[in-house]
């Protein structure tokens, strides 16, 4: 039985269905079936080429959120070895929606942090549906910190449709705590590359998003605020999320448009939920890449690679254009 099931994957969903009666028909009756089964998938990739290649920006949207994509943990006990988590900021709490701790990477000791969403209700409630408070973000910076005093690189995970805005929050700081990180983290003379892996929203994203490499899967976002959040304000109607989502150019593809990430970390076809193996080979074989060069640069040109990438983002000219309105109002 398949679950969770976007409306645009429906008709691939069937064909799986199918294929998969196929295989047990096949099987119970002892009939060989190969040849109509491989008709059926070459089909059903031909199908999942044809859709994921023309998703829209709200499609997009949804796939980022899938209840069965990979999340944080996933990729930690894929990717990386003897992972010990570290709890708590040392001021408030230990907030469940952020984990993190010391790990090993092809052998070699690092720090990583991430977002964490849950599985099922019971631990999206205990993290919080992975939208961090203060204590979240002092205790990603307190470990990010301790991975500067050991000289180890920081491997950063988004994935938050925001940071937590409730009242306990407001009132422990979460807008100073999210601006203590980005200015910390700016600053971190180690190697820090950040993987947008579903949804990289708000400052609940910029929280941990500060690095040298800034990467984004295939069919993830990231905006400065929810389609439906921005559709409330804009037109006070959240349903019109998915205009919102075609005006907010949160996709990957327009990230790399605007220079805002480093590059796109291809998914398997049909999306990383489908193929978890592949997902994590692929986010591997980039940090991999990337922690080699970056092995190369010394802490100050850590710091000044990271400060100078992030200073150069919304720098725009307007000079031609406030001339010639000079020159209309001179005439």
């Amino acid at each position: 039985m398949v679950f969770n099931v976007l409306d645009f994957e429906k008709p691939l969903a069937e064909l799986e269905a199918n294929i998969a009666e196929l295989k047990r028909i096949s099987e119970a009756e002892g009939v060989d079936r190969s040849k109509e089964i491989a008709e059926l998938e070459e089909h059903r990739d031909r199908l999942a080429r044809q859709i994921f290649s023309n998703l829209s920006p709200w499609d997009k949207t949804l796939t980022a959120r899938h209840p069965n994509r990979p999340y944080t943990l996933d990729y930690i006990r894929a990717i990386f070895d003897d992972f010990i988590e570290l709890h708590g900021d040392r001021l408030f709490a230990d907030d469940k929606a952020i984990v993190g701790g010391f790990a090993f990477f092809e052998g070699k000791p690092l720090m990583v942090v991430g977002h964490q969403k849950g599985r099922d209700l019971k631990e999206r409630q205990l993290r919080n549906f992975g939208s961090a408070k203060p204590e979240g973000y002092r205790k990603a910076l307190r470990l990010m910190k301790m991975a500067e005093k050991f000289g180890l690189p920081i491997i950063s995970f988004v994935d938050t449709p925001a940071a937590d805005c409730s009242v306990g929050s407001e009132e422990r700081g979460i807008s100073e705590a999210i601006a203590r990180n980005m200015m910390e983290m700016a600053m971190l003379k180690v190697p820090i590359i950040v993987v947008v892996i579903g949804e990289g929203g708000s400052g609940g994203a910029i929280g941990l998003g500060v690095g040298n490499r800034v990467l984004m899967l295939e069919h993830s976002i990231y905006s400065v605020i929810p389609p439906e959040g921005c559709a409330a304000i804009i037109w006070r109607d959240p349903s019109r999320g998915p205009e919102a989502a075609e005006a907010l150019k949160l996709t990957a593809q327009h990230a790399l448009e605007y220079g805002l990430i480093d590059e796109i970390i291809p998914e398997p076809l049909g999306g990383a939920h489908r193929n978890y193996e592949q997902a994590t080979a692929n986010v591997r074989d980039a940090i991999m890449r990337h922690l080699v060069s970056l092995a190369r640069l010394s802490p100050a040109e850590l710091v000044e690679d990271r400060c100078s990438k992030f200073a150069r983002m919304g720098i725009f000219s307007t000079t031609d254009k406030i001339e010639s309105r000079s020159e209309t109002v001179k005439s």
